[in-house]
């Protein structure tokens, strides 16, 4: 059993109101997770808001920032098999899973802490800039105290894409971890703490939707950034809207996965199960919408029923399994909803469909892979479900199969599969979204940007564009004009 504590101004703060934090699987209480009230949420901003003007903080330069950034980067490592054992635990994740996204976090870290080195915060514009007038420079600033909240599904890479460009940025944060799985945050606080990050830098809480309002509402906040639901994010924006407010939005996905004509079916077949079962489809990139030719159509779903009988479906911290529960009865009530929906539009079941109600399943919340073949109008083609369903979807040409993919209000990522690799980029080129796959689906790279098009978000994360989220850019004119009298724009006023 655990404690998950929060953490203020650089301190492990227990307080007189808790929750339990339950596994999926199992329904056991895991931990005991500490909440705040307003006046620690003040706190918390307070400590962030004086680390960013007046703690030894705003005199870290990059490689300062760096070098925290590298200690982070192996102290995740150090604490693997720890954060591993958590990180199932809380979010259900199975053992690849988890191994993977432990792996990522500490990945991303030291990727970013060479991007932060090589990152130039102040470049002279020659082209704007001429002897004898003016030296013309971008200087890119930190913008400031900033509230992050991130989503249950990925409890540890949305920490650590939140708050590695905090670091490298020299911006500070109260960052709202998901009230369903706080636990390997919490874990990451204790390594932030480790790496000397001074304190009220990062300030680390957990809470419900009344907490993240707290958060986005602050008078101190300067930028707010979330993951989670669109839903939520438009609510967000209108908020920020009122204040002009910087804001970052990563929010819901229903992405297109093509498979044309020519495909390797041996790897198309596996990748299209990947692409929507990855995480018991609880990725807001899941490739949730199969569009499939209608010339292989046939043979390419029987073969994908076929092989999603081998994936096994069980506990977490087997290491054989490689479908887990999804994270708890609200949202397996959800999906179960969507498939009937699905049903009574005329959808039909190619496979599964079911929740499992019997041993040693009976006492977590395990849904059943399913596919089912529906049209364009159909609930689950247009609406995210984020759980492992697919919506299945033949076409005609690849006219179609394009206006298919973008028929939507999101354009988070999407697929092609082709043997012919340029003809699949023309395909792509095509897409309304941020990440597009070909022959591939959900390997994100941390040098690169990750976001959405259209109500999947706004602004990116990753890569230097990550960086860039957390700056402001300042235009600096240093006049090299030193004769009074050739200054002939101060005659305006004489």
């Amino acid at each position: 059993m655990r404690e998950v504590k929060l953490f203020v101004n650089g301190e492990f703060l227990t307080t007189n109101n808790s929750v339990p934090s339950l596994n999926p699987a199992t329904g056991e209480k895991i931990a005991t997770v500490y909440l705040p009230d307003s006046h620690l949420v003040d706190t918390a901003f307070d400590a962030a808001h004086e680390a960013f003007y007046n703690g030894p903080w705003k005199n870290f330069d990059k490689m300062q920032r760096a070098e925290i950034l590298e200690k982070i980067s192996e102290k995740i490592k150090e604490r693997k098999n720890e954060l591993i054992e958590w990180e199932m635990k809380d979010s259900g994740s199975v053992m690849r899973k988890a191994k993977s996204d432990i792996h990522n976090a500490a990945s991303y870290f030291k990727v970013l802490a060479l991007q932060l080195k090589n990152f130039n915060f102040e470049e002279k514009d020659e082209s704007a800039s001429k002897v004898g007038f003016s030296h013309n420079y971008r200087n890119f600033l930190p913008v400031g105290v900033c509230a992050q909240i991130i989503p249950w599904n990925f409890p540890l890479v949305m920490a650590a894409w939140k708050i590695g460009p905090i670091i490298a940025s020299g911006c500070t944060t109260v960052l709202k971890t998901a009230l369903e799985t706080p636990i390997t945050a919490s874990i990451l606080a204790e390594i932030l703490h480790d790496a000397g990050l001074p304190k009220g830098v990062v300030n680390i809480i957990t809470g419900d939707a009344d907490i993240g309002e707290m958060l986005t509402n602050h008078s101190k906040v300067k930028k707010v950034a979330f993951t989670g639901s669109t839903a939520v994010g438009r609510k967000i924006m209108e908020k920020a809207s009122k204040r002009l407010q910087n804001i970052s939005l990563e929010l819901g996905g229903k992405s297109a996965n093509i498979i044309l004509k020519d495909a390797d079916l041996d790897i198309a077949v596996d990748g299209a199960l990947y692409a929507f079962l990855y995480h018991q489809g609880q990725a807001c990139d899941s490739g949730t919408r199969l569009l499939i030719d209608q010339s292989i159509y046939k043979e390419f779903t029987t073969r994908l029923v076929a092989r999603i009988k081998d994936i096994k479906i069980g506990l977490p911290e087997d290491a054989n399994v490689g479908f887990g529960p999804v994270i708890n009865a609200k949202q397996s009530q959800t999906i179960m909803g969507y498939i009937k929906k699905a049903q009574d539009e005329g959808g039909k079941i190619l496979y599964g469909g079911k929740k499992l109600d019997f041993a040693p399943f009976d006492k977590g919340e395990f849904i059943e892979p399913t596919l089912i073949e529906v049209n364009k109008d159909n609930i689950i083609f247009k609406e995210e479900i984020f759980g492992p369903v697919l919506a299945i979807t033949p076409f005609a040409t690849e006219e179609e199969a394009v206006a298919l993919a973008n028929d939507s209000i999101y354009g988070l990522a999407g697929a092609v599969w082709s043997k012919d690799t340029n003809h699949a980029r023309k395909v792509a080129s095509l897409l309304e979204a941020g990440t597009v796959w070909i022959n591939e689906y959900h390997l994100l790279n941390p040098g690169m940007p990750f976001g959405g098009f259209k109500q999947s978000g706004i602004g990116r994360e990753m890569g230097v564009e990550g960086i860039r989220a957390y700056l402001e850019v300042q235009h600096l004119w240093i006049s090299d004009c030193t004769d009074r009298g050739k200054k002939v724009w101060f005659d305006a006023l004489f």
